[in-house]
């Protein structure tokens, strides 16, 4: 099968190796332009970039595939190259750039994404963090032939995976990369036989997963503890939440719900001690601080972190 395949961070990288060693042809990569990263802020090549290179793989960095957009020369020379590459079908893993009708009707076997939610429900952007903060007790990929509504299309191949109590966004993230790389080259096999039938989705049950925001960081404990400890591992390891103590703003790695006799305000710092760590009065219930970081500092066990930040009697907002 030959495959254009469009993608950018580690998630989409894990899918386009697994194609690699199924064996596949991939004629062309699409992927995000360079971004600044790291301390020196240095341009830096996308997962799916570094993967595509390693393999020999020729790489378009365009930064819109819109005819009607703000660069429509870059778009044009992006259709063109679509055209006189030889491929199948095209497949879509969080690449980052919307795909207009022009560029979905130009594979063969058209676009095939490879989405990181049970669809319909978390439709778009973040939909692992938003079903970790929302308490879902499972998630999954689906592959899903792409058409121009977002995460809207029919449905190809769908399968779940469990939710745990110590999952964060990134651990979730790592499990489902892996599974969606095993389903697409799955899904390609199916292809190659003509067995990969496409089922609409449901409308009932469908939801967007709106993109996150750096402001989400900063938590409300007028808010449950339980509300709180989803939010902490739905933004573990972006953007990190935090809470500020007075006029220091604390990154919370780390926390679960706990009941505690003792009742306070909400972000009242109930009692900070090695033993014990850092419990926090909320709306309901209290919140058990387990792993935090100051800035510039490393993220901390509670104990070793209250050794250079005292919190006992104070509070955070």
């Amino acid at each position: 099968m030959k495959i254009i395949f469009a993608g950018t961070p580690e998630f989409a990288a894990v899918a386009l190796e697994a194609l690699y060693a199924a064996g596949h042809e991939i004629t062309l990569v699409l992927t995000q332009p360079d971004r600044p990263a790291g301390r020196g802020m240095q341009l830096q090549a996308s997962p799916v970039k570094q993967c595509a290179l390693k393999h020999g793989t020729p790489v378009a960095q365009p930064v819109s595939l819109r005819l009607d957009g703000k660069y429509p020369e870059v778009a044009q020379e992006a259709h063109a190259l679509l055209r006189s590459t030889p491929h199948d079908v095209m497949i879509v893993a969080a690449y980052g750039l919307i795909l207009p009708r022009s560029v979905l009707d130009i594979p063969r076997y058209g676009c095939i994404n490879i989405h990181g939610s049970l669809l319909p429900r978390w439709r778009g952007a973040a939909p692992i963090h938003r079903a970790i903060e929302a308490g879902d007790a499972e998630t999954g990929i689906t592959i899903m032939q792409m058409e121009e509504g977002l995460d809207t299309g029919p449905m190809m191949l769908i399968e779940s995976l469990p939710i745990s109590d110590e999952d964060t966004t990134g651990s979730l993230h790592d499990k489902l990369a892996a599974l969606g790389a095993k389903m697409i080259v799955e899904a390609m096999e199916k292809l190659e036989q003509g067995t990969l039938p496409a089922t609409p989705q449901p409308e009932q049950g469908a939801n967007y997963a709106a993109k996150i925001a750096k402001e989400e960081a900063a938590l409300d404990f007028s808010q449950s503890a339980e509300q709180l400890a989803r939010r902490i591992r739905a933004f573990n390891p972006f953007p990190g939440a935090t809470g500020r103590f007075g006029d220091t703003v604390v990154k919370l790695w780390k926390a679960r719900a706990v009941t505690v006799a003792q009742q306070g305000e909400p972000g009242q710092v109930l009692s900070a001690d090695a033993q014990g760590g850092i419990v926090v009065a909320c709306g309901e219930g209290a919140l058990l601080l387990t792993e935090l970081q100051k800035p510039g500092g490393k993220r901390l066990p509670a104990a070793e972190f209250l050794k250079g930040f005292p919190m006992e009697g104070g509070r955070l907002a």
